[in-house]
């Protein structure tokens, strides 16, 4: 594998499906009483999250904001 097809490989490692933000931002909604910004926004903030995770709530922010 060239480093071109690993660079790749890791971008396409963070895409994010629109059923998943959907599902994501379902999620959301139940954990904070239907504040799905503020509560992806919050748990953003937290310590320890993965960057898959980073990834996912970012992309329901950008939903929600479009």
């Amino acid at each position: 594998m060239t480093r071109f097809d690993g660079l790749v490989a890791s971008i396409r490692s963070h895409w994010i499906a629109p059923s998943e933000v959907r599902c994501e931002a379902w999620a959301l909604g139940g954990r904070h009483h239907g504040r799905v910004l503020e509560g992806a926004q919050s748990e953003l903030k937290a310590d320890g999250i993965s960057l898959r995770r980073a990834v996912l709530l970012r992309a329901v922010i950008r939903s929600l904001r479009s």
